[in-house]
């Protein structure tokens, strides 16, 4: 069963008046940012587009790079094919790596919840290396994982050659296309565990420790900073791929090619200011809040029951415009008993006419299988009327 959504009048008090679709993003000649090659600064939620800067220039991204290893990491861990407290014997190839690295010793063995933090706070590419290896045999096929990955994504001016970004002329990525990777990284919340470490020790087997520190400065310079990853060669110069979030609006900003270390985050902090001073995301479906309309049920104590959106879902816009939003609601045919969570249909969110969002609705409450006195209760009451 379809139908127009009923529950505008209940949801729009807790709804957004928001932008239309397809809005125009900042000039750059607005000068968001100073120094960078390349920029980009998109909507978390919705992915679109802010503000951009040579998107699309295929550029070496250096460190960032490690957004997408980790991003494998995380994707191994949801599926249970790697779990954090399990423990990885490092080989010589990755202890002997160069650049960034907290300094493991070949023939140890070091937890996975570790090495990710390592990678996270402080770029550490030797870590990175025995995580690729234990996830795909090698580095190299695991890089071939990370360009399968970064294809899935729609990244279409990436290739990867390493999983740590040190200088290799066959591989380059973009603003656009790292703002896509590191979207999809900050998906798995378990990343937000570690983005905000500051300062810490990292502990080997034998005892010994290495001071690890956030190289992302805006943890501590931008409040509303949470998690970033930076990277730095001579070839690529500055770049820092970056979130932030100020109520309920997470902002991506990416920057690349700074001539020094204060571009990058300089030009970030601009970003961000501007997107959280023009741009809002207001929420307009609540899964707290059950929807106006009851779903029929078949067999049950009760002929009606109660249901609520899975998720919350926000529209993006503009802080001065206000979009037509509108619902479309598909009820799924259900037999008794159904439990609450169970999936029972899905509502589709337009904005302005676009399709922005489709969420599934679950039940919002147990409802058992009829028996006879309900059925005769039933009955009693259709006679009686």
């Amino acid at each position: 069963m379809k139908k127009m959504l009923k529950i505008v009048a209940a949801l729009c008090a807790a709804a957004c008046a928001t932008s239309a679709m397809g809005f125009t993003s900042v000039e750059a000649e607005t000068a968001l940012t100073t120094g960078c090659k390349a920029a980009y600064l998109m909507d978390f939620n919705s992915g679109e587009c802010v503000y951009s800067l040579n998107e699309t220039e295929h550029m070496p991204i250096a460190s960032v790079c490690k957004v997408m290893t980790l991003s494998l990491c995380f994707e191994a861990i949801e599926a249970g094919n790697l779990t954090l407290d399990e423990k990885i014997n490092v080989s010589e190839n990755a202890a002997g790596m160069g650049g960034s690295q907290v300094f493991l010793d070949s023939g140890l063995e070091y937890p996975v919840e570790q090495l990710i933090k390592s990678i996270i706070v402080c770029s550490a590419n030797d870590s990175c290396v025995a995580l690729s290896e234990k996830l795909a045999g090698s580095e190299e096929a695991f890089v071939e994982r990370m360009n399968q990955k970064a294809k899935e994504l729609g990244c279409e001016d990436t290739v990867f050659a390493n999983c740590t970004g040190l200088p290799r002329e066959t591989q380059y990525s973009c603003a656009h296309d790292v703002a896509l990777m590191f979207k999809n990284l900050i998906g798995y919340p378990a990343y937000f565990n570690y983005s905000k470490i500051w300062l810490e020790d990292f502990s080997h087997p034998d005892n010994r420790t290495t001071s690890m520190t956030n190289t992302n400065k805006l943890i501590k310079r931008y409040s509303y900073c949470d998690g970033g990853k930076t990277g730095f060669t001579n070839e690529a110069g500055f770049c820092l791929a970056c979130t932030a979030k100020k109520n309920d609006l997470r902002l991506i900003s990416v920057v690349l090619g700074g001539t020094t270390s204060e571009d990058r985050f300089g030009s970030t902090v601009k970003m961000f200011d501007y997107g959280f001073a023009n741009y809002k995301n207001k929420i307009v479906l609540d899964s707290e809040i059950t929807l106006n309309d009851e779903f029929a049920l078949s067999g049950g104590k009760k002929t009606t029951f109660a249901v609520r959106p899975e998720r919350n879902c926000y529209v993006f816009s503009k802080a001065d415009s206000t979009p037509d939003i509108t619902y479309n609601i598909t009820s799924y045919p259900v037999k008794a008993p159904v439990a609450c969570d169970d999936i029972v249909g899905k509502i589709e969110v337009f904005k302005d006419g676009i399709l922005v969002d489709s969420v599934n609705i679950v039940a919002a409450e147990n409802v058992g299988k009829a028996n006879f006195g309900d059925y005769f209760i039933r009955s009693a009451e259709n006679w009686a009327i």
